[in-house]
């Protein structure tokens, strides 16, 4: 792993309730992660399986905060892997959280010999990569995190449909721009979709959404009042704080 990342800092997150090493260089954990792990409605007892996991942001500070929830992370990149491995013990969440190398892409056949068989995940979190591969990032570990294919998001959803129980949630941050996408690719698989805006100020339009479905759901669509993240001056809004710094949950998670 030293060889794959000549630097590696260590940052806390909600507030030190979760400390995480990651290449100082590339992807780096932001506010994205910390609000998808905020609008999971996970319960103790279940699984939960965050694809794409990076160094394990989104699936480690879920189960900071749920008690007995078994996490398993998927990475395609071995090194980051091996980081979210690390995380995972170095939180003392070793004997809950997992990780696994293996492409989003492969057949159900070798997720199931990496213990993730079809339909057994009470939960599927994603942080998928959303910018368009016109203009990519020179440095590959950005490139992997944030560019995607015409095809990706479709993917990333059949893929998390395969994985989910009947009535399994879904749980997703996407560009707000592209809502239109994932509700359209949604529609093969799930309802009861549920859309949380996040705006960066007052009356500015959402940069992303927060979105919440069910396998198999013919419930119909609901859209929340919007989070945001600043106030006009620049300085973090309440909420954003709480959510954020004190490991809040969003409404997402509460119903």
């Amino acid at each position: 792993m030293a060889a794959e990342f000549a630097q590696l800092s260590e940052d806390a997150v909600l507030g030190g309730r979760l400390v995480l090493r990651q290449p100082i260089t590339g992807h780096r954990v932001g506010h994205d992660a910390i609000l998808l792990a905020a609008a999971s409605s996970a319960r103790p007892g279940e699984h939960l399986v965050d694809l794409g996991a990076g160094v394990g942001a989104v699936g480690l500070a879920v189960a900071r905060r749920v008690e007995d929830l078994a996490v398993t992370l998927v990475e395609i990149d071995p090194a980051l892997a091996a980081i979210a491995c690390e995380n995972a013990a170095r939180n003392g969440l070793g004997e809950r959280v997992s990780a696994v190398c293996l492409d989003v892409a492969a057949p159900a056949e070798t997720f199931a010999a990496a213990g993730l068989p079809s339909a057994t995940a009470d939960h599927v979190l994603l942080n998928p990569p959303f910018n368009a591969a016109d203009n990519p990032s020179p440095d590959r570990g950005r490139r992997l995190a944030h560019t995607a294919r015409a095809d990706s998001l479709a993917r990333w959803l059949g893929i998390a449909a395969r994985l989910l129980r009947p009535a399994g949630t879904l749980t997703l941050i996407w560009r707000a721009d592209g809502l239109a996408s994932v509700l359209a690719a949604l529609a093969t698989a799930f309802g009861a979709v549920t859309i949380l805006p996040v705006h960066p100020k007052p009356d500015a339009a959402a940069i992303r959404v927060l979105i919440r479905a069910v396998k198999g759901s013919r419930a119909p669509l609901s859209l929340l009042p919007g989070l945001v993240l600043a106030d006009a001056a620049g300085r973090p809004s309440l909420q954003a704080e709480r959510v954020l710094r004190e490991g809040v949950v969003l409404p997402l998670a509460e119903s």
